[in-house]
């Protein structure tokens, strides 16, 4: 094939609706198990520091932060307060046998300590803190929802990685039957049994496979890019993947998925608690023309009390008040239905979620039945390839078919141990990707 088809294969996996990337690997194509990288410690690495999730993980603190001052609904106010008033014209009156006396000083000082607590607001604050503590419910869903997107990311990219680290070495298991062919027909040249357009078209298909093996390592150095990324690696590092092509079929009935996935996807669990909030907003707006009944003390000195009005005492009140909200100009009849409006909303939006969260499982189904059907045929396919390419080469040497009919068969050998490698991948993705639409966790 041209090299046309090693460019459409890289891409194949871009049917998981992920963006991937890839790394560098040395032209001898040198992958050593013991240095590579499995799934389970990169996604685990990903999701241990990876800005995002840490990003994600730090709204908790702010949600605990939003329960405690809600809370502070139930605490009282203090406050210090002090005064220097200096007044006049200052009021005297004259009592005549008894003299003159002033009604207050020009000097007047005042400190107390205020005290204002909340006694009972019908319901308020509680509902407040209702509200905040369901948005950290929210904030956990959340969180689950950016590890496990997170983790479809890395699992593209691993599997990319290793459909290109697999290919290459394939390819390079190619060119070394080429250049054994090339020695061959060109001892066969010296003794006049070939013919220099053999030589030609050998080194032509050599070529070839060159070329594919320099686009596989581009597209392996970008892969590796992305990997490095999300490691949190130097640009540098050229990290190699474990070949892991061994995943269990999903025991489930057809039946039970997407009844599985409704109750286990986060973007279900998100919609659920947005629609609790929802509710809990409705009842604390609702709360807004309920009064609030409070307690008032003060505490502390000030001058202006007579005989002596210069002389300071100490001095307290005490009290107990009452707001009743009347009229708020229609603010609470608005913001009860435009809280409506988000319900209504947010259901729709429920459905829709629905809708979607069933195309994905029976898209991820069919993906999946697909990738063993095709597995099955390329398995067949190299099967014969391999007996192709034998009885290829032992007719060449018989002189039974032409130099170029034993490099196609070569070709095709190559191409298909591509395939099954593809379908094997597009097996092992498929299940990742059915586990993903089913909410079932990838980390």
């Amino acid at each position: 094939m041209k090299t046309k088809f090693i460019l459409i294969s890289i891409l194949f996996l871009t049917a998981f609706r992920i963006n991937g990337n890839c790394q560098s690997v040395q032209s001898t194509a040198n992958f050593q198990p013991g240095d590579s990288l499995s799934l389970k410690y990169i996604i685990g690495e990903i999701i241990r520091q990876h800005p995002t999730v840490k990003s994600a993980e730090e709204a908790l603190n702010n949600a605990d932060a939003r329960i405690g001052y809600a809370r502070t609904g139930y605490n009282p106010n203090i406050d210090l307060g002090a005064s220097y008033t200096n007044m006049g014209p200052v009021i005297k009156l004259t009592i005549p046998s008894m003299g003159t006396f002033q009604l207050f000083p020009e000097n007047n000082y005042s400190a107390a300590v205020n005290i204002r607590q909340p006694v009972y607001d019908f319901g308020r604050t509680k509902q407040s803190i209702e509200i905040e503590n369901r948005n950290r419910i929210y904030t956990e869903e959340a969180i689950e929802q950016v590890k496990q997107k997170i983790s479809v990311a890395a699992i593209s990219n691993f599997f990319t990685l290793l459909f290109l680290q697999e290919a290459f070495i394939i390819k390079d298991q190619q060119r070394e039957d080429l250049d054994k062919h090339l020695d061959y027909v060109t001892k066969l040249k010296s003794t006049g049994a070939a013919t220099d357009y053999q030589i030609l078209s050998t080194n032509v298909r050599i070529s070839e496979i060159e070329s594919q093996k320099a686009d596989i390592i581009a597209a392996i150095k970008i892969q590796q890019a992305v990997l490095n990324s999300f490691l949190g690696q130097d640009d540098k590092n050229a990290p190699v993947v474990r070949k892991e092509l061994y995943q269990d079929n999903i025991l489930f009935t057809s039946d039970s998925l997407l009844p599985y996935a409704l109750r286990n996807r986060d973007e279900m669990l998100l919609e659920k608690e947005k629609i609790n909030i929802a509710k809990l907003r409705y009842d604390l707006t609702r709360t807004q023309l309920r009064p609030i009944i409070s307690a008032m003390a003060s505490g502390g000195v000030k001058n202006g009390y007579v005989p002596d009005l210069n002389e300071i005492k100490p001095n307290y009140t005490v009290g107990v008040g009452l707001a009743v909200p009347i009229f708020d100009a229609g603010r609470t009849k608005y913001n009860l239905k435009m809280v409506e409006s988000s319900i209504k909303t947010l259901n729709l939006e429920n459905e829709n979620t629905v809708r979607t969260i069933s195309a994905e499982v029976t898209e991820s189904i069919a993906y999946m039945d697909l990738a063993i059907q095709k597995m099955k045929q390329q398995e067949l396919q190299l099967q014969q390839a391999v007996k192709a390419n034998e009885l290829a080469a032992t007719s060449f040497k018989s002189g039974i078919i032409t130099n170029l009919d034993l490099l196609d068969a070569n070709t095709n050998l190559s191409q298909s141990r591509l395939m099954l490698l593809k379908s094997r991948i597009d097996y092992e993705v498929s299940i990742y990707r059915l586990k993903s639409a089913l909410g079932i966790r990838l980390y």
